[in-house]
């Protein structure tokens, strides 16, 4: 397996200069770091190409994760922001085909966070995504990217809330670009074993995120890491393992995350990075041991 972490364990806004933590990342022992890419589509043919070059020349590789707004749903009844959201996904795979990224995972079939005011309709929402989804699908294998879709708890989606259901409209997407993605942190709320849901994804599993129940680094808490790390070798994975601890107030990230509180316990940066280089560490007996 190889190991990473999300860029806004350091970061508070989802538009961010990623070069820095590109660095940070390879000095701290990680195999790659997952970027965002709310300001992806932005970039020029330069700023892609310096990115690019950031993470070969420090030696690891990128993945990217995506909260879609609610112009950018697959799912949306509307053929115009159905449209929208084809012509978004569509710019953004070429991008990551340009920035050597193989892997975006997110609740990339719907949009984040959903807004529970309004109706909802998961049968016709799920049809309508799996048409569109197949589409992305098609356009991904041609970029050279896994499409992987994250299973989400229910306060923050409602299409795919756990690995049977993320199972089932993977294969009925039934393109192979398209897989499966999990996050301890959502898998801990809704899925009644961690390793049988783990297990339920076997051969469908593109992209793995960690985090403890409270989103600090793994190790830190509860979470049955030996389960997971058991279930992970049961099913023959070998892909990218990506932690997503999310520790700071502030910003657009704090707010949209809903960190109330200073979960890093006043930990100064040098503090942050020991936590995560420890925590990568961590993962690794883990999950290879």
């Amino acid at each position: 397996m190889k190991y990473g972490i999300y860029y806004a364990y350091w970061e508070q806004e989802w538009a961010a200069d990623y070069i820095p933590y590109i660095e940070k990342a390879a000095r701290l022992g990680f195999d790659f770091l997952e970027i965002a890419c709310t300001p992806i589509n932005g970039y020029s043919r330069q700023q892609l190409r310096d990115i690019r070059q950031a993470a070969r020349d420090n030696g690891i590789f990128l993945t990217a994760g995506h909260g879609p707004s609610a112009s950018q749903n697959l799912a949306s009844a509307d053929p115009a922001v159905a449209e929208n959201a084809k012509a978004f996904f569509t710019a953004l795979l070429k991008n990551l085909e340009a920035l050597d990224i193989h892997t975006i995972g997110g609740g990339i079939y719907s949009y984040w966070p959903v807004d529970y005011s309004k109706p909802i309709d998961k049968p016709g929402d799920w049809a309508r995504s799996v048409a569109n989804v197949r589409e992305m699908g098609r356009v991904a294998a041609d970029c050279g990217v896994d499409y992987c879709l994250e299973v989400l708890n229910r306060f923050e989606g409602y299409l795919l809330n756990t690995a049977e259901e993320g199972a089932a409209f993977v294969r009925e997407v039934d393109v192979p670009s398209v897989k499966l993605m999990l996050d301890t942190f959502h898998m801990n709320i809704e899925e009644d074993s961690m390793g049988g849901a783990i297990r339920a994804a076997k051969g469908l599993l593109g992209h793995f995120h960690t985090g403890e129940c409270n989103r600090r680094v793994p190790g830190r808490g509860r979470m049955p890491w030996r389960e997971i790390g058991d279930a992970l070798r049961d099913i023959g994975y070998d892909g990218t393992v990506c932690m997503e601890p999310f520790v700071r107030m502030g910003g657009t990230v704090g707010s949209d995350i809903k960190v109330w509180r200073d979960m890093s316990r006043g930990a100064a940066l040098e503090q942050l990075d020991k936590d995560a280089a420890d925590s990568v560490a961590f993962e690794r007996y883990m999950f290879e041991s």
